[in-house]
């Protein structure tokens, strides 16, 4: 049996296969242990720990560790003169109007922070020695006096040559050997010193976390007689085994979003479409993502609380407007929508567990697209009565009814993500006319055709079971790792050889890396350059076809840089303007064997006929359709709620939906 769990922020949720067969669960979560939560959820699906044989975990864990400080103590040491940089960082300013702004706390105190006489050019010459004796006199005794839990070591352009940080590793660890050491060319291996450094620290940071939380959970799972496979998913699209995440956890800060994002892809590929724009509305946030031919793309760098983040992340785009998000009144008397939310626990007013704020599930129990009977297939009763009573506050101040608060609340959220997808496509020159909206999570497809109104989207796709595409993402994913490593050069006859002289060291490494995870087969490479016109800050990836290195001229990468740089500026090419390459982006994957295919869990209601929804041009009468009933070809019009297990869909008037052989909901505009 292979088995997928992913722990979000409201719910946990758990897509399994056996024999062709799809088992689908959905619990609370248990965010003071979401250990507790994954397990829940097996249980409440009836699986026994012994009879998995492939088991893929995504959690929240290393996230939440960062937002709410409760990592490691950590000591960082950098060159001499650098003790500073996380706290100097970079001169922006994320808010020019707010005359309170504080820059981000990084999670370690400037006490804690610790210098060594070294140098090392960006070249990789050593410019100063490391003397170990000072180390072992100066540096080990106030180590030992600081009760730290980990040591994140950044020195400076060890990216370029990582002899010293490797040394200072060695010596470290002789002195104190059940202590976590980080380097920061083992966490990543490109330039820029702040982002380098942050990346490092926040890695040290998480890491006992991580190795505390697998602890737990594999120590349960092999109580309970797993003897199975156990990956962990990653923010980069795959997974690894577990064992690869104790070397550097900072890759799995977003397996959630990533692995929703790898599901899409795969569910909406057994239709036959490629160029998809992705919509996860969970519990407490939307992320969106664009995709084209199929493949997502890769952002080099991301942050969490602020701090950046230096690790190849699938480029996805969050606004907290979540099923949980807050309703409430700013001091000017706006209504906004998040990005607080009122998470698991309470969660919103109409789940009766203490929670009294708005949220956006209680808008949507309270303009009647979720029924309260009908929540996770009637397992879970909602209370209207308390979601009309949380949106009455909001409201009186809005001078309206609480349908009339309701109704905004929605509007606004819509807003927010339509603004999310313009940041994926518009912004960077993709027209969102050319895809298909694919929505998922629990309350994403209750949204997206207002929002395909919104932007003139004309198709969308809905999954089965959509509100667990993130687990089935799990399942679908396949091993991977991605490195990214800074080699500058001027595009010149030199570059190919250049290239492919560290895209060999790269194969080789993965291989050998491959191969002690026990991950045989056959492995497939991907290759992408960084580059930039000299002057420039910022680099634009170009795609290599690792298979036509040999025969890669600068020509090739000149014209390849010069289409990118046009279809995302508008310009560029222009013949004497000189081009460096900045670092190179290597990836290996081995594939796994097809899915069987995912149909919908029958949700088991007591079906109504019709439900009025309250929309904002007035109440609408509509038909109430059994998601799990509907069978391939079959056409359902709008208005209609089609409700399963996970997720509802609403169709709203001028619009109808029709499920494809593949079990995924096609929805269009009625020609009129």
């Amino acid at each position: 049996m292979r088995v997928g769990i992913e722990v979000g922020g409201t719910f946990t949720d758990l897509v399994a296969f056996e024999d062709g067969q799809v088992l689908v669960t959905k619990v609370p979560s248990t965010p003071e242990s979401p250990d507790i939560g994954a397990f829940s959820a097996l249980g409440a699906a009836g699986i026994s720990s012994d009879s998995v044989t492939d088991l893929v975990h995504g959690s929240t864990v290393a996230t939440n560790a960062i937002l709410e400080r409760k990592g490691a103590r950590v000591a960082f040491i950098t060159t001499a003169g650098f003790r500073d940089i996380l706290f100097l960082q970079r001169h922006d300013r994320r808010n020019i109007y707010d005359l309170r702004y504080r820059k981000p706390e990084p999670p370690v105190e400037r006490r804690d922070c610790f210098e060594v006489e070294e140098r090392i050019s960006a070249s990789g010459e050593i410019v100063r020695g490391l003397d170990e004796a000072a180390v072992r006199r100066n540096l080990i005794p106030v180590l030992a006096a600081g009760e730290y839990e980990a040591i994140a070591i950044c020195l400076l352009s060890s990216y370029a040559s990582p002899i010293h940080e490797q040394c200072l590793k060695q010596w470290i660890g002789a002195a104190f050997p059940s202590l976590r050491v980080a380097c920061s060319h083992e966490i990543t291996r490109e330039f820029r010193e702040f982002e380098r450094a942050s990346t490092t620290v926040l890695s040290a940071y998480v890491q006992p976390v991580i190795d505390g939380y697998l602890d737990r959970f594999e120590a349960t799972l092999a109580k309970a007689g797993f003897r199975g496979h156990f990956s962990v998913m990653q923010s980069n699209g795959g997974r690894l085994p577990a064992a690869a995440m104790r070397r550097n956890s900072i890759t799995a800060l977003f397996s959630g979003p990533a692995a929703g994002v790898v599901g899409a892809i795969r569910q909406a590929a057994r239709s036959g479409r490629e160029n998809l724009i992705t919509f996860d509305m969970g519990g407490t946030s939307t992320d969106v993502s664009l995709i084209t031919g199929g493949r997502p793309s890769l952002a080099a760098e991301t942050e969490v609380d602020g701090l950046p983040i230096r690790t190849p992340v699938l480029d996805i785009v969050s606004v907290g407007a979540g099923g949980g998000s807050l309703i409430w009144i700013d001091e000017g008397g706006m209504l906004r929508v998040g990005p607080r939310s009122a998470g698991a626990d309470p969660g919103p007013a109409c789940y009766g567990r203490g929670g009294t704020q708005p949220t956006v599930t209680d808008a949507h129990i309270v303009r009647g697209t979720i029924r309260a009977d009908a929540f996770l297939g009637g397992a879970m009763p909602l209370d209207i009565d308390r979601a009309h009573a949380s949106l009455a506050p909001v409201a009186r101040s809005l001078a309206t009814d609480t349908i009339g608060a309701a109704t905004a609340a929605i509007r606004l959220a819509v807003a927010n993500i339509v603004r999310a997808i313009q940041l994926v496509s518009t912004e960077r020159g993709k027209d969102p006319r050319d895809y298909s909206l694919v929505p998922f999570g629990g309350a994403g497809p209750l949204l997206a055709a207002e929002i395909a109104d919104e932007i003139g989207i004309p198709e969308i796709v809905v999954p089965p079971n959509p509100g667990v595409i993130s687990a089935l993402g799990l399942l679908s994913a396949d091993f991977l790792k991605v490195v990214g490593s800074t080699c500058r050069a001027d595009l010149d006859e030199n570059a190919p050889a250049v290239i492919r002289e560290h895209f060999a060291r790269f194969r080789s490494s993965a291989e050998s890396e491959f191969r002690d995870l026990g991950l045989h087969g056959e492995l497939e490479y991907s290759l992408a350059a960084d580059m930039r016109f000299a002057g420039q800050a910022f680099e634009i990836p170009v795609d290599i076809d690792p298979e036509a290195l040999s025969r890669l001229s600068h020509s090739d990468l000149a014209d390849w840089f010069a289409d990118a740089h046009r279809r995302m500026y508008f310009h560029g090419g222009e013949p004497g303007r000189r081009v460096e390459l900045v670092s190179l982006r290597s990836g290996v994957r081995r594939r796994l064997d097809s899915l069987p295919e995912f149909r919908e869990r029958a949700a088991g209601l007591r079906q109504a006929e019709t439900a009025e929804i309250r929309t904002a041009s007035g109440p609408v009468i509509a038909r109430l359709v059994s998601a799990a009933a509907v069978q391939p070809g079959g056409r359902v019009e709008g208005p209609a709620l089609i409700e399963g297990y996970s997720s509802t869909t609403w169709v709203p008037p001028g619009w109808h939906a029709l499920r494809d052989a593949c079990a995924n909901t096609i929805m269009r505009r009625t020609p009129l």
